[in-house]
């Protein structure tokens, strides 16, 4: 038994936007934040017939994200990440004490 809530999404929802996973397929993305759980580590997904492991979740406060996480989302700094991040959730407010799960993965 995990010490994790129970799950939001099913896993193949965690990655879907295709330049997200041209990031992931090209190593230059191993972390996916969302607003809820999708997954849970050591699980498996697929992206364009390569399995990809889970191996961390983890919760973190959008203040903490640092530009390396941000190079982990596949993106070269922490500004533009969130700048995407606020166009793609129309309405969104960008609040330092709000929390996200971080699903860390690597390729098999």
């Amino acid at each position: 038994m995990n010490h994790y809530p129970e799950k939001n999404c099913s896993i193949d929802r965690l990655l879907t936007h295709p330049k997200l996973v041209a990031a992931a397929l090209a190593g230059q993305k191993t972390q996916q934040r969302r607003d809820g759980l999708y997954a849970y580590p050591g699980e498996i997904f697929m992206l364009e017939q390569v399995e990809f492991e889970v191996t961390d979740v983890e919760r973190q406060r959008l203040g903490d994200i640092s530009d390396a996480d941000a190079r982990a989302e596949g993106y070269p700094s922490l500004a533009m990440y969130k700048d995407l991040i606020l166009k793609m959730h129309s309405g969104m407010e960008w609040n330092e004490d709000g929390l996200v799960w971080v699903h860390s993965f690597k390729r098999r």
